[in-house]
C-alpha cells in the first residue's frame, strides 16, 4: 500500500469488487458525519459488458514469448471494505481481443501510475513467483522444521543465498547459456529452470567424489554406465 512507507502495490482484483467515488466536499451547510465514500461506481464487470466502454490497445512483450496485444481501459476510485480506511487505487481492467484469455483487473495504489506501466509492472511479478517456488521445491524455503522466528530470519536469507550461487555456478559451467533441459511427461519445456540448474551442479561437485576400482574389493560392482547414468540423473 503507497502510505507513510511510500511503497505502491499493484495486484489483481476482481471484477466485481465494490469501488465508489470520492466523498463529496462539506460546505457549512452540511450536517451529519463526514462520508468517507462518496456514490458507488459501476462494477468492472459492468464496465467490461458495456459497449460505450473506450478500450485502447496495447502492445507488450508478452512474459518473453513474444508481442502480444490486450485492449485496455483504466480509471481512479476508492477501495473500501467497512472498518478500514478507503484506499484510493487505479484500476486497470485488461482484455484479449481474440478471446482466448479471460479478464482481468489491475489495482495499483499510485494513481499516477500510467495504466500501461502498471501492465508492464505486473508482469514483472512472474520472475519473482517462479524463485519463490523453485526455491521452496528444490531448497525446503517455508518448509523448514525451526519455527521460532529467529531460526526463520537465519535459514531463509540463507536459502536464497544458495539458490544465488547455484545459478552463478550453473552460470559458470555453461557460459553460452546451453543448459540442458530435462523434459517433463505433462509439458514441453524450451529453457532451463532452476531445477536443471541445481541438477548440473549436483553432477558437477558430486563427481569429484573417488571410488575403488580393485576388483578385489567387495564394494566394487560392475554396472553398466547407461544404467548408472540414469541413476546419476535420478539422483540429481
Amino acid at each position: 500500500m503507497q502510505m507513510r512507507s511510500r511503497v505502491t502495490l499493484i495486484t489483481t482484483g476482481r471484477l466485481d469488487a465494490v469501488l465508489h467515488e470520492p466523498p463529496p466536499q462539506r460546505t457549512r451547510h452540511t450536517i451529519g458525519r463526514p462520508r468517507v465514500v462518496g456514490q458507488r461506481l459501476p462494477s468492472l464487470e459492468q464496465v467490461l459488458q458495456d459497449s460505450e466502454t473506450v478500450w485502447q490497445k496495447l502492445t507488450l512483450d508478452w512474459y518473453g514469448e513474444g508481442e502480444r496485444t490486450l485492449e485496455i481501459c483504466t480509471g481512479t476510485a476508492l477501495w473500501y471494505r467497512y472498518g478500514f480506511d478507503p484506499l484510493p487505487i487505479r484500476w486497470v481492467l485488461t482484455r484479449d481481443p481474440s478471446g482466448k484469455r479471460p479478464p482481468k483487473a489491475i489495482f495499483s495504489t499510485d494513481l499516477t501510475q500510467m495504466a500501461e506501466q502498471i501492465v508492464s509492472d505486473f508482469m514483472k511479478r512472474w520472475s519473482l513467483e517462479v524463485t519463490f517456488e523453485e526455491g521452496r521445491a528444490h531448497l525446503g524455503i517455508e518448509t523448514q522444521r525451526q519455527w521460532s522466528d529467529q531460526a526463520i530470519e537465519r535459514s531463509t536469507p540463507l536459502l536464497f543465498g544458495l539458490y544465488s550461487l547455484v545459478t552463478l555456478f550453473g552460470r559458470a559451467l555453461h557460459p553460452d547459456g546451453q543448459i540442458p533441459v530435462a523434459q517433463a511427461a505433462w509439458y514441453r519445456k524450451h529453457t532451463a529452470t532452476f531445477r536443471d540448474v541445481f541438477a548440473l551442479v549436483r553432477r558437477h561437485l558430486w563427481g569429484y567424489g573417488t571410488f575403488p576400482t580393485s576388483p578385489t574389493d567387495p564394494g566394487v560392482v560392475l554396472v553398466p554406465r547407461s544404467a548408472l547414468e540414469r541413476l546419476w540423473v535420478a539422483v540429481c
